[in-house]
C-alpha cells in the first residue's frame, strides 16, 4: 500500500510542478490537451458564467464576471499549493511517517499533512522532527520547491498584470476613435472624415502589432481571456473583432485607401482568433447569428459614401465581404457566447455617446 501511495504521490507532484511550469514560465502555447489549468478554469467559469447570464442590468452582469479572473487565478494557485502538499505528505506517509513531535504524539497522516504545509511554506516552527534520512531529504525537497513556487508566483503576477494593463491602453484609445461600443463603420468613417485615409492606413498598421501582443500575451498567459476591461460597452474581443470587420471593409475595396496595410491587420487579427479559440476550448459556431444583413449593408455603404469612401465594387461587395466574415465570424461568435463578450455592431446606434463624453456623476 505504502509503494502505491508513494508512486500516487510522485504523480501528483510532477504534475502540479509541470503544469505550474507551463503556465507560469514557458514562453509559449502548450498543445497538450488535458492540464489542469485548462480544467480548473473550465469547471469553474461554467456555474460562474451560469449566474451571470442570470443577470439582466449589464452593469451588475459586468460587476460580477470581473471577479472571476482574478478570484479564479489564485483559485489555481491555491489548487496547486494545495495538490504539493497532499503529495508530499502522501510521500512522507509512504516512507513511515518517520517524524517526532515533543508532545510524543503518535504517527498519523494529519501529522504528515501538518509536516508538509509547514515545511511548503518554509515556516520551520521546528515542533514536528523528521527522524529518517528519506524524511529528512523528503523535508529539504519540499522546502525548496515551495520557496521556489512562492518566488514564481510572485514574479507571475506583475507581468500578468502588465500584459493586461498593456491590452486596455489600447483598448481605451479605440473609444474615440470608433465609438463606444466600437464598430468598424465608425471607425472608418471618423478617420476618412477627419484625418484622411492615410491616418486609416497607419492605424490598422498599429492594430496589426496590438493582435499580434493580444495574441503572444494571451497564448502565454490563457487567464488573461478572462479579464474584463474597466467599461462595461469595451473587451479585448469586441476590439478584435473591430479591427476584423474594418480591415475586411477594407479588403474589400474602399475609394482612395490602399488594402495592404488591411491584408496585413486582417491576417494577424485571424490568426489571433483562431488561436484564442482553441485555447479557449471553443469549436467556431456553425450557427452563428447575422451580425450584417442585407438592409444594414446598404446602410453601411451610404453612410461610407457620405464621407467620401464608397466600396469600389457595387453590389458585389456585399458577397464579398460576407466571404470575408465567414473567415472570422464563427470564432468570435463561439468566443462570445463562453466568455460573456457581446461582439460589436458593424453600425453604430443612432443615440450612441462616446464613454469619454459621460461620466457616473451625470447618470446619478
Amino acid at each position: 500500500m505504502s509503494i502505491i501511495g508513494g508512486a500516487l504521490a510522485s504523480v501528483l507532484i510532477l504534475a502540479i510542478l509541470r503544469d505550474a511550469f507551463e503556465t507560469t514560465v514557458l514562453p509559449r502555447r502548450v498543445a497538450r490537451r488535458y492540464r489542469l489549468t485548462n480544467w480548473v478554469y473550465r469547471l469553474t467559469w461554467t456555474p460562474w458564467s451560469a449566474v451571470g447570464r442570470r443577470l439582466h442590468h449589464n452593469g451588475r452582469r459586468e460587476t460580477f464576471l470581473s471577479f472571476y479572473g482574478p478570484l479564479a487565478l489564485f483559485f489555481l494557485l491555491f489548487i496547486w499549493a494545495t495538490g504539493l502538499i497532499i503529495g508530499f505528505a502522501l510521500l512522507q506517509w509512504a516512507f513511515g511517517s518517520a517524524l517526532a513531535t515533543p508532545n510524543g504524539h503518535a504517527p498519523s497522516f494529519g501529522l504528515d499533512l501538518y509536516m508538509s504545509g509547514t515545511t511548503f511554506f518554509t515556516l520551520g516552527l521546528g515542533d514536528v522532527i523528521p527522524l529518517s534520512m528519506p524524511a529528512r531529504i523528503l523535508t529539504v525537497v519540499e522546502a525548496g520547491i515551495g520557496f521556489g513556487t512562492l518566488a514564481v508566483v510572485i514574479g507571475y503576477l506583475p507581468v500578468l498584470y502588465q500584459a493586461f494593463s498593456r491590452r486596455e491602453v489600447n483598448i481605451s484609445l479605440l473609444d474615440a476613435r470608433a465609438g463606444s461600443p466600437p464598430s468598424a463603420v465608425e471607425l472608418i468613417r471618423r478617420h476618412m472624415r477627419d484625418y484622411g485615409s492615410d491616418e486609416l492606413v497607419k492605424l490598422l498598421g498599429a492594430w496589426e502589432q496590438w493582435a499580434a501582443e493580444l495574441m503572444e500575451s494571451h497564448l502565454s498567459y490563457p487567464s488573461l481571456g478572462y479579464f474584463r476591461s474597466q467599461h462595461e460597452n469595451q473587451s479585448w474581443l469586441a476590439a478584435l473583432t473591430t479591427i476584423l470587420d474594418a480591415s475586411a471593409l477594407v479588403k474589400v475595396g474602399i475609394e482612395g485607401v490602399s488594402p495592404k496595410a488591411a491584408q496585413l491587420a486582417f491576417a494577424m487579427a485571424r490568426h489571433a482568433a483562431v488561436d484564442l479559440s482553441q485555447i479557449a476550448n471553443t469549436p467556431p459556431s456553425k450557427h452563428c447569428h447575422e451580425r450584417l444583413s442585407s438592409e444594414d449593408f446598404a446602410k453601411l455603404a451610404q453612410a461610407l459614401a457620405e464621407v467620401g469612401a464608397p466600396l469600389r465594387e457595387g453590389p458585389a461587395a456585399e458577397k464579398h465581404l460576407r466571404e470575408m466574415r465567414a473567415l472570422y465570424e464563427p470564432y468570435v461568435h463561439a468566443l462570445s457566447h463562453r466568455l460573456l463578450m457581446p461582439l460589436p455592431p458593424w453600425l453604430p446606434a443612432e443615440d450612441e455617446v462616446d464613454a469619454w463624453r459621460t461620466s457616473a456623476w451625470e447618470q446619478l
